[in-house]
This record gives structure tokens, C-alpha cells and sequence, in this order.
């Protein structure tokens, strides 16, 4: 098993890095998820506010730890900070997943092609997506799990209400296609950075 402490993985200054992008990254997770989540019309959306703003912080945060374990950590990170926070379980899982599948894709070119980082990107903002995986599966429970969580019933009922046709794909599809442009124009804004970090097309 490749050991993240020494030089070929981890170093302590890694983890210091990859601990301030994390912080960053909730910055605007937050800022994201702000219009929609408050919202129980609109809270379906969240995973899409999420990767509207968060490419750019997630891809340099690649670019400077290009290692086995930089996008995992973010996911473990992201599905603690949101248990904290009162999220349903589904959320947090999601989120420690897809952390480890997007690690894998990305890590599949070395962490240094643009396009799979971008991939890993899509697929990462996906892990929020979660809760909502939970909640067509089965809405009683996951009705239960939030009422518990302190979630009113009269944001669950306008929730269930405003829920659209075929509402999972939507989600999916909406948020990998909004994961793209935010990693494609993240990638433009900060073409420089990741030049020297050796990114490739």
C-alpha cells in the first residue's frame, strides 16, 4: 500500500495545502449552495450552485497536490463538515465516494490532465447529490432521517410538492454539465498556474 507520508505521497506541507483549498472550497460550497438549499422548492438544485463555483478552487488544489489522495481527503472533509452541519447520512456518504472515485479518474493521468481533472470534477459534485439519490429511493425515510435532523414538515411537504418529473437524471445531468463549463473556465481564468504546474490538455 503506497504510504501518503513520504515523499512519493503526502508530505505534511501537502496536507497543509490541501487543508486551505478544503476551507476555500467550503467558502464557495457555501456561497453555492445558498440560493438553493434554504429553498425547499429549489433545494433539489444545490449540487448544481456547488459546481457552478467550485471548479477553479478544486482544480488548482489538484495542480498544486497532484497526489493519490488530494481529492479523497477533500471528499472525507466535505462529508464530515456537512454531517456536522445536520445533512442526511446519504449526503455525507455521496460525498466520501465519489471523493475516492474522482480521486481514482483523475489519478488515471497523473493528475496532470486538464480534461480527466475536469472529469474528476463532474463527478465529485455529484457526491452531494446523494441525499437526493436517498430521497427517491425512499421518501418516507428519508423524511424520517431529516424530521429528525430538525427539518420541518412544512419544508418536506413544499419539497415533495415541487419535486419535477424524473427528477435524480436531472440532477445528474444538469450537474455534470455545469461541472464542465465552471472546470473549463476555471481552467481559462488560471491557464497560467496551471502551466506551471504542468497541466496538460
Amino acid at each position: 500500500m503506497e504510504n501518503y507520508l513520504d515523499k512519493k505521497g503526502l508530505t505534511v506541507k501537502d496536507l497543509v495545502t490541501i487543508g486551505i483549498f478544503n476551507a476555500l472550497f467550503f467558502v464557495f460550497e457555501l456561497i453555492g449552495s445558498l440560493p438553493f438549499a434554504p429553498n425547499p422548492a429549489l433545494t433539489f438544485y444545490q449540487p448544481l450552485g456547488i459546481a457552478l463555483l467550485c471548479g477553479p478552487v478544486f482544480l488548482l488544489m489538484v495542480a498544486k497536490v497532484p497526489k493519490r489522495g488530494t481529492i479523497a481527503i477533500c471528499g472525507i472533509i466535505n462529508g464530515i463538515i456537512w454531517f456536522v452541519f445536520g445533512m442526511h447520512w446519504a449526503m455525507d456518504l455521496g460525498y466520501i465516494v465519489m471523493g475516492i472515485v474522482a480521486d481514482f479518474v483523475a489519478g488515471m493521468r497523473g493528475y496532470k490532465n486538464v480534461k480527466w481533472n475536469i472529469a474528476a470534477f463532474a463527478l465529485f459534485c455529484l457526491g452531494p447529490a446523494g441525499v437526493f439519490l436517498a430521497y427517491v429511493v425512499n421518501p418516507t425515510a428519508w423524511a424520517q432521517v431529516m424530521l429528525e435532523k430538525g427539518t420541518s414538515q412544512e419544508y418536506i411537504d413544499i419539497m415533495a410538492n415541487s419535486a419535477p418529473i424524473a427528477i435524480l437524471p436531472v440532477i445528474i445531468l444538469a450537474t455534470v454539465v455545469i461541472a464542465i463549463i465552471s472546470g473549463f473556465i476555471g481552467h481559462k481564468l488560471l491557464k497560467k498556474q496551471f502551466e506551471k504546474a504542468g497541466i496538460t490538455a
